[in-house]
């Protein structure tokens, strides 16, 4: 084996379930404490000052540049520091590309942190207060990619520019596409989410971690309240968790150098990258993914490894819209577990950090079987970024391998988007937004006589309730150059 072989050899994951209005932990708390217990899971005494490349997953947070201070607290004096952009794909394609640093010998040991503290925001909100951060000071040197606008000026002017309003669009698309009705689609994503809460129920580091029945996911109430048809709450991200996670990797010749244990070892054998059209608005259609199957079936190629051979997966699962694309882009078996930690609802949804604690996860549970194999998915925008990564703790059969597929994503079909636009269209997904007394808001997306897309909204209390009752994707309506919508 190539003495240069990336390898995972500390994990943490640490959930805050307390609130301290006297003492509120920060995020870059969270991430100090992580990175310290996942270098005592390397059970190497010297593995701290070994790190040269301190990597900080971009949060919410407002901290110009965390990882100086990490460095600084945990003695690493000249570590180079690493930031990514904002979006769900950061862990998954940093570990891709700090596997690919190691394996060139540009770095020798790193530690990949991040964390949130949305539980203690929401606390501290309830209570009129802002969470304060603390001053880090100085540049990245460093960046793994830019920021990169996700919303086009036709979504933004109708409103549209949330995740609660994009991915519920992606549902009611799926649900026509399949030819279901309301009912029978609501009952069949419900058990689909029911069955992430098992896997939370038995994941030490889940969240909630209780089984929560399809009837209770699908059935709006005082504790699990509509916010976008045909999602409630319990559909929805949980980004209310104090959550942070870290992970050390290094080379095969470097742990054994450094005498931690090959019981602690779990490689990461492929990875693969690539986006969707950034804006929404230009895809295809809005019930597949071409970056998914693309970079999928890729990173699963260069690992030598089919569908069937996979042993585990996790795949990003912010709303069912996107683990339902991700399924039948990739052709995983729905009638398996589709996570290994219960999901962004129920293992919980730290933002752009949760791929850490589904890859912490997979190390956990790859050092208990060595020989099997597992696939990570990480899911960045409005299903728009994608990373992908193979593990197991048995070494792979050839360095590891790595592809960036945008080429083969570009040269799909695209579609243009209207700005401005009056006269006839079909309706081709939508979705309703809820406010405290009921429905408050529609968006439509639709297509004109010429298969372009527009953008449209509905302000009727009745047609609002109608269209969460019955199908209105495949509907005509007239659009006005202002963007309101009347059904004809």
């Amino acid at each position: 084996m190539n003495p240069l072989t990336p390898v995972l050899v500390g994990v943490s994951q640490l959930l805050e379930r307390g609130f301290d209005p006297e003492a509120v932990r920060e995020p870059i708390d969270l991430m100090l404490a992580a990175a310290k217990a996942a270098a005592v899971d390397t059970q190497a005494p010297d593995i701290l000052s070994a790190i040269d490349s301190v990597r900080v997953v971009r949060g919410v947070w407002r901290y110009k540049q965390p990882a100086g201070y990490l460095a600084k607290a945990l003695g690493l004096e000249g570590a180079e520091l690493v930031g990514t952009p904002f979006g769900g794909n950061s862990v998954q394609a940093l570990v891709s590309q700090t596997a690919l640093d190691i394996l060139s010998g540009d770095i020798k040991v790193a530690l990949v942190v991040g964390a949130e503290v949305g539980n203690t925001q929401a606390k501290l909100a309830k209570m009129g207060q802002t969470m304060t951060y603390r001053e880090t000071e100085g540049p990245y040197d460093k960046m793994l990619g830019e920021e990169v606008p996700m919303s086009c000026d036709a979504e933004k002017a109708r409103g549209v520019v949330q995740p609660i309003q994009m991915y519920p669009m992606f549902e009611n698309a799926i649900r026509y596409a399949r030819g279901e009705s309301i009912a029978d689609h609501r009952d069949r994503i419900a058990k689909l989410w029911s069955g992430f809460s098992e896997v939370a129920a038995q994941n030490p580091s889940a969240w909630i971690q209780k089984v929560v029945s399809p009837e209770e996911i699908a059935t709006a109430s005082a504790s699990n309240r509509m916010v976008s048809f045909p999602y409630p709450k319990l559909m929805n991200s949980n980004s209310a968790v104090d959550m942070g996670a870290a992970l050390v990797m290094t080379s095969v010749e470097k742990a054994r150098a450094l005498g931690i244990p090959e019981s602690q070892w779990v490689y990461p054998w492929s990875g693969a990258n690539a986006h969707d059209t950034y804006a929404v608005s230009n895809r295809a259609n809005l019930h597949s993914s071409p970056a998914i199957r693309h970079a999928g079936k890729k990173a699963l190629a260069l690992a030598g490894v089919t569908v069937e051979q996979l042993d585990r997966v996790d795949v990003y699962s912010c709303f069912p819209s996107a683990v339902q694309v991700a399924v039948a882009e990739l052709g995983l078996d729905a009638t398996k577990p589709l996570t290994i930690t219960g999901g962004l609802t129920f293992g919980g949804g730290p933002l752009n950090n949760y791929v850490m604690h589904s890859i912490a996860r997979m190390v956990e549970l790859s050092r208990l079987h060595p020989t099997e194999i597992g696939l990570i998915t990480a899911n960045g925008g409005y299903l728009t970024k994608h990373a992908f990564g193979v593990y197991s703790a048995t070494p792979p059969a050839q360095d590891f391998q790595f592809e960036d597929v945008q080429d083969a994503v570009d040269a799909e079909p695209t579609r243009s988007v209207l700005a401005v636009y009056d006269g006839p269209a079909t309706v081709e997904s939508y979705t309703v937004m809820y406010g405290a007394d009921g429905p408050k808001a529609g968006h439509l997306v639709c297509l004109t006589p010429a298969d372009e897309r527009v953008w449209a909204n509905i302000e009727d209390p009745a047609e609002l309730t109608a269209m969460t009752e019955s199908e209105t994707c495949g509907r005509a309506v007239m659009v006005d150059a202002t963007g309101a919508a009347r059904f004809v």
